[in-house]
């Protein structure tokens, strides 16, 4: 089977779900690593990886959907809950712009208390008042809130927010796109086809998405597969992902703590970039994250498929509620990059080039840090495996 597998990779041509299901369960570390190299650079020839100053603020933890992997919501009359103002959020902007940040990603709980005209009037002053930002907003959750709240179609809801400004959305809410598993946990969260549909009705109307996915918990290989296809055909119809981001979860503070009280291994970490980077022949970028899973892993991470680094995150909140938090700055994102073996370009969130960044160069907004610079390239797993075992 990997000789099959291997030449339809060389060749580029599609994997099946049962090929996908069997190197999940057969191919060795280097076998991903093999593969998923040729994969990458096939799509992405330059030994270029790229990265966003961005930041992910929230603007409300009050949340009725309760998934069971969170530990960041909380329910209206919680001492700690809150919901900000959009005179409160602008702000928060405008002094992130001073910063240096490009994006910001805002997400927050499902709060069925905040009207519809709230997130029309967040886009819009956005882009009137804080220009030099990117709004990368709401989730497919959120989504489908403000279709409930407001009596409006999901298409109608996407279509609002285009007029105010919004143009791109992250890929949070899917989870696993297995319903077996959505079941267990985030059964008030909708169907995987929920997820889909909304990502199928905002690729219709030109936005630019990504695809997520939160491995670590009660999926199996199957599941994870399933996802992977799913979306695949999706972007077979409009070509609206512009990446694909999975993250291991993040058990602390959660009630799913309880039955899954560990973190996925880094080895798990590396399959699952290196299946997606083979899988998703039709997916421009997958990303790597120093943020949940570590920095070191992050970086040998680009030598299973991934060719973007994500964000620098100047703020985040919700892996922080489950007592993780890793935190890097501009300047270590571009070591970082840059002694694994790449030229670090800084890039927007639609992944348009602002600068590539040779030896001894860095962004404007780049603050010196205390770093580690490590390289693992693919010959070099075998050796790297305790650390594997241990990072997350």
């Amino acid at each position: 089977m990997l000789d099959i597998i291997r030449k339809k990779v060389s060749e580029g041509t599609r994997l099946t779900r049962e090929e996908g299901v069997w190197l999940l369960k057969n191919a060795s570390l280097l076998d991903f690593a093999e593969l998923a190299e040729t994969e990458r650079f096939r799509l992405n020839p330059e030994r270029r990886v790229t990265f966003v100053i961005d930041s992910n603020p929230n603007y409300t933890n009050i949340c009725n959907v309760d998934c069971i992997f969170c530990a960041f919501y909380r329910h209206e009359g919680d001492k700690d809950a809150y919901t900000y103002s959009v005179d409160e959020m602008i702000p928060r902007f405008k002094a992130a712009a001073k910063r240096g940040v490009r994006t910001v990603l805002l997400q927050g709980g499902v709060n069925p208390a905040i009207p519809f005209e709230y997130y029309t009037e967040m886009v819009r002053r956005t882009r009137a008042e804080v220009p030099e930002i990117h709004p990368h907003f709401f989730s497919t959750s959120e989504i489908i809130g403000m279709s409930n709240v407001s009596s409006l179609t999901v298409p109608e809801v996407l279509l609002k927010l285009k007029e105010a400004g919004l143009n791109s959305i992250p890929g949070g809410g899917a989870e696993i796109l297995s319903d077996r598993v959505k079941k267990k946990i985030s059964n008030k969260k909708g169907t995987s086809a929920d997820w889909l549909n909304v990502m199928r009705e905002a690729h219709k109307l030109g936005y630019k998405t990504t695809a997520t996915m939160m491995y670590g918990h009660l999926e199996t290989d199957e599941d994870i597969i399933e996802h992977l296809s799913v979306i695949r055909d999706l972007q077979d119809e409009y070509h609206g992902f512009t990446a694909y981001i999975p993250w291991s979860f993040k058990p602390g503070n959660t009630p799913l703590e309880k039955i899954i009280p560990t973190y996925a291994t880094g080895t798990r970490y590396l399959q699952m970039i290196a299946i997606a980077r083979i899988f998703l022949d039709n997916f421009p970028h997958i990303q790597a994250s120093w943020f949940s899973e570590g920095k070191k892993i992050g970086q040998i991470a680009l030598s299973f498929g991934a060719d973007d680094f994500g964000g620098v995150l100047e703020e985040e909140n919700v892996h922080a509620s489950a007592n993780f938090v890793h935190t890097t700055s501009v300047k270590e994102t571009v070591d970082l990059i840059r002694s694994a073996g790449y030229t670090p370009a800084e890039r927007t969130t639609l992944y348009d080039i602002i600068a590539e960044y040779g030896d001894g160069e860095y962004p404007a907004a780049a603050i010196d840090t205390a770093r580690l610079n490590v390289h693992f390239g693919a010959s070099e797993i075998l050796t790297s495996l305790p650390i594997l075992q241990e990072a997350s």
